[in-house]
């Protein structure tokens, strides 16, 4: 049989046996895709959800920020950005005084060519377009807490504006649960003292920082209590298919507009099975997700929780940046065995920006074994870090059902994090 993996930009084909138990090609259930997505767009804006229209709330406002998400997303930035200005435009706020704010987190900036295939050449030659330094502790001001205490700081640019608006795109995600919301402020355009906590041990390690899951969850809590001290007044979050093409537009209310995102896509990413997994194969979501180590940490932890203490996570991403940063490859550095990484992790012997997840990737590793097909790392790499390198997957398929047996129980998830899996 054959399967198309979701690798880099091209993509992956596999050839594989279909054995007795193979439970499938597990794929998201797609939700039909908006033929007009502009017009879906700049209805949303016009109808939103619990708010009044982005029109009317912007009449009288001296100013505006657009805050969206950086180039690791595949948020459709260049269609949304000119319907949001325009709206704004029309309500009187001049294009000098609109600065879009690129919610980079602890990313790098985007800037040059990226920054145009970012927002689109229009907006990035004729707009403020500007990234987040979470370390440049000269943009940030106190709003509150969160926590035991933790400040919440945040980008001065924003919180500066007049008008505030979120954009983003919503999917599962391996601690608030789901992206998109709040999750634009913090860790988006917070600073790296607010994330140190965000990230902390003790936050990756809650039982309830997990995909698909919002009540309980501290990562969520503390999102939405930044949000409310920081301030929003708007959202526009889009859903996508595995194509990355619309299927959804939720405009409107803050918290609100996001719930109505969630419980759309909740129908269509989540699949529970009956019994866990021997071995998966799957993927990091190809590009731009799949672009390094650090964001792979979302594949493996997608699958993880149908994986059965003792099994494989084969995973297929192209990490063509590597580990992401020297301070994520540094953090490996740490990691003479996964059960060591964590417990000097829980003791705070180290500190280190990136380590949530490692965190995240070595807890998985205590009981499963995590195989890696990448061209971005090289083999021993890999291994020194406690992963095994896989050369060729059809080849891994092979070993892993002489070791499990034909009657291994095991699947592909060719959409990676696009698709979570539970046991029931």
């Amino acid at each position: 049989m054959r399967v198309h993996l979701k690798y880099g930009e091209e993509g992956l084909d596999l050839e594989f046996p279909e054995t007795a138990n193979f439970v499938g090609v597990l794929y998201p259930e797609e939700a039909q895709v908006l033929p007009a997505p502009a017009e879906a767009v700049d209805q949303a804006l016009a109808r939103p959800i619990d708010c009044q229209p982005l029109e009317k709330l912007a009449r009288g406002k001296r100013d505006a920020v657009i805050v969206i998400s950086d180039i690791t997303r595949p948020v459709p930035n260049a269609l949304l950005l000119p319907i949001i200005i325009r709206h704004l435009e029309a309500a009187g706020i001049p294009r000098e005084k609109i600065t879009i704010l690129i919610a980079t987190g602890i990313h790098r900036p985007n800037e040059g060519a990226e920054l145009e295939r970012l927002v689109g050449r229009e907006i990035a030659g004729n707009y403020r377009v500007i990234n987040h330094f979470s370390k440049n502790e000269e943009e940030m001001a106190l709003v509150g807490t969160i926590g035991d205490g933790v400040p919440a700081l945040v980008n001065r640019h924003y919180l500066a504006a007049d008008l505030k608006i979120l954009t983003g795109f919503i999917e599962p995600h391996m601690w608030a649960g789901f992206s998109g919301g709040r999750k634009s402020i913090l860790p988006g355009i917070s600073s790296v003292r607010t994330l140190e906590f965000m990230h902390g041990p003790e936050m990756v390690a809650h039982p309830r920082t997990r995909y698909g899951i919002l009540e309980g969850n501290p990562f969520h809590e503390a999102g939405l209590l930044i949000m409310e001290q920081a301030g929003a007044d708007f959202i526009v979050n889009v859903t996508l298919d595995t194509g990355k093409k619309i299927t959804g537009v939720f405009a409107g209310h803050p918290v609100r507009a996001h719930q109505a995102g969630v419980e759309f896509l909740s129908r269509h990413c989540i699949r529970t099975l009956d019994a866990p997994l021997d071995f998966v194969v799957t993927t990091n979501a190809g590009a731009p997700l799949d672009c390094n180590l650090y964001q792979t940490a979302k594949g493996i932890s997608g699958v993880a929780g149908a994986t059965r203490d003792g099994g494989v996570i084969l995973i297929a991403t192209e990490c063509l940046e590597g580990f992401g940063s020297e301070e994520y490859r540094a953090v490996f550095e740490h990691a003479t065995t996964p059960q060591a990484f964590i417990e000097k992790l829980m003791k705070k012997e180290f500190f280190l920006p990136d380590q949530w997840c490692a965190q995240e990737t070595y807890q998985v590793m205590l009981k499963k074994e995590i195989w890696v097909h990448t061209g971005g790392i090289d083999a021993e790499t890999l291994k020194r870090f406690h992963f095994k390198p896989v050369p060729r997957i059809n080849e891994a398929i092979a070993q892993l059902l002489e070791r499990f047996g034909q009657d291994a129980r095991w699947a592909i998830v060719p959409d990676g994090p696009l698709l979570i899996l539970k046991v029931d």
